[in-house]
């Protein structure tokens, strides 16, 4: 561990990457308008928009549109930014002399327990994943930029394969799907394994791209407007309807047990350029220059970690305490999100023209540490 004041320094605000908080706050902001639906839903829900909440055609389509624009997309840049996280955690920590690899797998060892807590409350957290990954990213900061591409690219497909596999073992009925598909029951031993590959694959998938990304400047927008704009129409052009692809093949089949699983094929292989396209959509926007919403999304973006346990906060309290699950129709969640975006913008500006960090990245970084960490701003800074 760190035992000089210099490598256990906080960031300062020259030593931030605009682009990188601006991409999280997008994405942090876009992941609640997925998850929304398994608070006020169920898990049923959230994979099958047929299943509940879909009872006109205006539901229809905030789902249909959910699955096509929003679905695997900004998890996936919330991955890639947490992939290159862990190589700019790292190469600070060597800048600042400290034990890199110690301190960031001790980070790591942190955000597990982080993750553990927030999974004891909700099934579909991501931050125990992420810490069970961090390891091998922290290996994989060594390869080429090709490579990681390709292993990324690589490991994400991994999903798809075994989504075709696992098809063939269920049945007509759709009994083997349980709650995966139809509410009933618990899913097959072989639909569960698919569930936790697809989970662990898309996350080290993505976060492998996003260090390939932050190595060749892609991620932190020091490329061309050229490139971004060429990135975005072949992102966009090529993930979107691949989406739309895979609801209507699934649309037509009628939301059958045959092609449950199956029909998730086509959005996650789209899910690769749907992301870099929206990646270089936003870092295009963020260069028109600042914009009151554009730092209010940097604030969220540096606020990410509480943000999105705060979504998850309000998500329980508000859908499953106040109200019942399972009552809502989609556009009525969609009411929902507005206002927990509004907070959250509002309260990250708010709290970061006060503090240097978010309460929980303040008390991960104290943890990390082990020491009290400097949490007020200076009033000239």
């Amino acid at each position: 561990m760190p035992d000089t004041n210099e490598g256990q320094r906080p960031t300062g605000s020259e030593e931030r990457i605009s682009n990188l908080d601006l991409v999280r706050g997008v994405a942090v902001l876009g992941i609640l308008l997925m998850n929304v639906v398994m608070y006020g839903l169920g898990v049923t829900p959230y994979f099958n928009i047929d299943a509940n909440g879909s009872d006109d055609w205006w539901d229809r389509a905030v789902g249909v549109l959910g699955e096509v624009l929003v679905d695997q997309k900004f998890m996936a840049l919330f991955s890639m930014l947490f992939g290159a996280g862990i190589v700019v955690f790292h190469e600070r920590a060597i800048a600042k002399g400290a034990r890199a690899t110690l301190l960031s797998l001790w980070r790591n060892a942190l955000l597990l327990v982080i993750g553990l807590v927030h999974a004891a409350f909700w099934d579909g957290d991501i931050l125990t994943v992420y810490a069970l990954s961090a390891p091998l990213l922290i290996f994989a900061r060594r390869f080429s930029t090709r490579t990681l591409l390709v292993l990324g690219a690589s490991t994400m497909m991994l999903s798809a394969v075994a989504a075709v596999v696992v098809q063939t073992t269920v049945d007509r009925a759709g009994s083997d799907l349980g709650e995966y598909w139809t509410f009933d029951g618990n899913f097959s031993d072989a639909v569960g394994m698919w569930l936790l590959v697809d989970g662990f694959s898309r996350a080290i998938g993505m976060m492998l791209i996003g260090v390939a990304l932050y190595r060749s400047d892609v991620i932190t927008g020091r490329q061309s407007t050229k490139f971004y704009r060429r990135m975005a129409a072949w992102g966009i052009g090529i993930g979107l309807p691949l989406a739309t692809a895979g609801v209507l093949f699934v649309s037509a089949n009628d939301f059958s047990a045959d092609v449950a699983v199956i029909g998730s094929v086509p959005n996650t292989v789209g899910t690769v350029p749907g992301a870099l396209g929206y990646l270089a959509l936003i870092t295009l926007w963020g260069r028109r220059g600042a914009t009151v919403i554009g730092d209010r999304l940097q604030a969220a973006g540096r606020m990410a970690l509480t943000n999105y346990l705060a979504q998850t906060a309000l998500g329980l309290v508000v859908l499953q305490g106040i109200f019942d699950q399972g009552n809502f129709a989609r556009s009525q969640l969609l009411v929902f999100v507005a206002g927990v975006w509004a907070l959250e913008l509002w309260w990250s500006a708010a709290w970061l023209a006060r503090f240097r960090f978010g309460p929980v990245e303040w008390l991960w970084r104290c943890a990390t540490y082990r020491q009290l960490q400097p949490l007020r701003r200076d009033p000239f800074e």
